[in-house]
This record gives structure tokens, sequence and C-alpha cells, in this order.
């Protein structure tokens, strides 16, 4: 059985600023931050409270089709279509 949503399923916030459309989003293991990938070719860090970008990180040649954060929170990895997986690191 599914339990509700303690929020009802109403919307929170809506983070904007990715060119591209979005295609992987994850939260820091801390649940402080928000990173997402995207067809723009870019990895963004967000402030999960405020919802305000903090960093914007290029290097990808194509699109970034997943990101994710290490178990710590201390780097991000993003993969793309340019055939490579980058480690970015947070601090």
């Amino acid at each position: 059985m599914i339990k509700p949503s303690r929020y009802g399923g109403r919307e929170l916030r809506t983070l904007r600023g990715h060119q591209g459309s979005v295609r992987s989003v994850a939260y820091s293991p801390d649940e402080r931050f928000i990173v997402s990938g995207s067809f723009d070719n870019t990895v963004k860090i967000w402030d999960a409270k405020s919802g305000r970008n903090l960093r914007t990180l290029t290097g990808h040649t194509s699109w970034v089709n997943s990101v994710a954060y290490s178990p710590d929170g201390r780097r991000i990895v993003s993969g793309s279509l340019d055939k490579t997986i980058k480690i970015w690191s947070v601090e």
C-alpha cells in the first residue's frame, strides 16, 4: 500500500534555469542541494530551500543524461551523450 505524501502532492517549488530539457535530478545526501543535468550540456547545483541556482558546471560537449551525488555529498558524477563520465568536486 502506498502512503500518501505528507505534503499531499502539492507543488513546493519550481526550479528554472536550464536552456534545454532536464534529463536527471538528484538530492544531496543531506537534502540541502539538488543537482540537475540537461540537454543544454550543463550540470546545475541548486539550493533546495530557496530554489536558487548556486553553480553551473560546464565541460560536457553533449547532453547530460544522468547525475548523482556521492554518498558523502562531496562529489557529483555526470554521464553524457559525449561518451564521458565526469566527477565534479562540490566544495
